[in-house]
């Protein structure tokens, strides 16, 4: 018996010490790998802060690299030590493939998070509309991107629907186009009320004469109103605060000038039925 447990040492001791090269080169590999990954990750880090990345996406990108470099050193290590790897991919692959089904609509975001931030479509501070909802760009983060809309209400769109989607944006140009539409009785003064509305629009503190000057113009004869448009350039930041200010500066302009803002009317004839 003393024979048998004598032999069956020493097989484990001869096992453990062929073993054991093995696994002191697999270790070496993984501490080394794994210093190679943090070097790696800071050329990134140099790299990201040189070309401007955001810093959500640099995250991002920086965890995702670690994440697969540390895989393949894992795998490297235990092909070292004599586990089957092939099997281990496989399996790794199916559950990668399961969580991938089962993470679909994520993935997708994820993907639209990186494009926006990679290419920049949207930033931090701009003005957009999108799917009917518009408001303030926030935040722009892996999933989603938050927007504040002008009454302070906090939106948050899949950025899925961002990238897919027409996306409007207000502040992407640094000048935006006033346009005053009013309508006029037909039987005001057309042309004093033109030139009320230039006037106004000459004179405003906002007004730009690049890319073109103010201007009126009529653009229909509708119904029961002659329609003028007022074109007039302005900085981004001022487009808000001069349409505000012309449309009431030409309702009070107008009605001392006594041209008349027609509303729509409906006239209702009641005949009484003979007997």
């Amino acid at each position: 018996m003393e024979i048998n447990n004598l032999r069956w040492l020493d097989q484990l001791s001869s096992k453990f010490f062929n073993f054991l090269p093995n696994l002191i080169g697999a270790l070496v590999v993984i501490w080394l790998g794994f210093k190679v990954v943090g070097i790696i990750n800071k050329a990134l880090g140099k790299f990201f802060e040189e070309k401007d990345f955001d810093p959500s996406l640099e995250a991002f990108l920086a965890s995702l690299v670690s994440i697969l470099l540390k895989t393949i050193i894992l795998i490297s290590a235990a092909s070292m030590i004599g586990i089957e790897t092939t099997s281990l991919v496989a399996i790794l692959g199916a559950a990668g493939l399961a969580v991938g089904l089962a993470l679909q609509g994520s993935m997708s975001n994820i993907a639209g998070g990186v494009l926006l931030l990679l290419f920049k479509m949207v930033r931090i501070g701009d003005y957009i509309e999108v799917n009917g909802t518009d408001g303030t760009v926030r935040k722009i983060e892996i999933l989603n991107t938050t927007l504040t809309t002008p009454d302070n209400k906090t939106v948050i769109i899949p950025n899925d629907q961002i990238v897919t989607n027409i996306v409007t944006n207000y502040s992407k140009q640094n000048q935006r186009r006033v346009d005053v539409n009013i309508g006029i009785s037909y039987e005001s003064d057309l042309k004093k009320a033109k030139k009320i509305l230039l006037r106004l629009m000459v004179k405003h503190k906002h007004a730009l004469n690049e890319p073109s000057e103010p201007t009126v113009f009529v653009v229909e004869l509708a119904d029961s109103a002659v329609l003028l448009s007022g074109r007039v350039w302005v900085v981004k930041e001022n487009y808000w605060q001069t349409k505000t200010d012309l449309l009431e500066q030409v309702k009070l302009a107008y009605d001392k000038a006594g041209i008349v803002i027609p509303y729509p009317q409906q006239d209702v004839h009641l005949f009484q039925e003979k007997k």
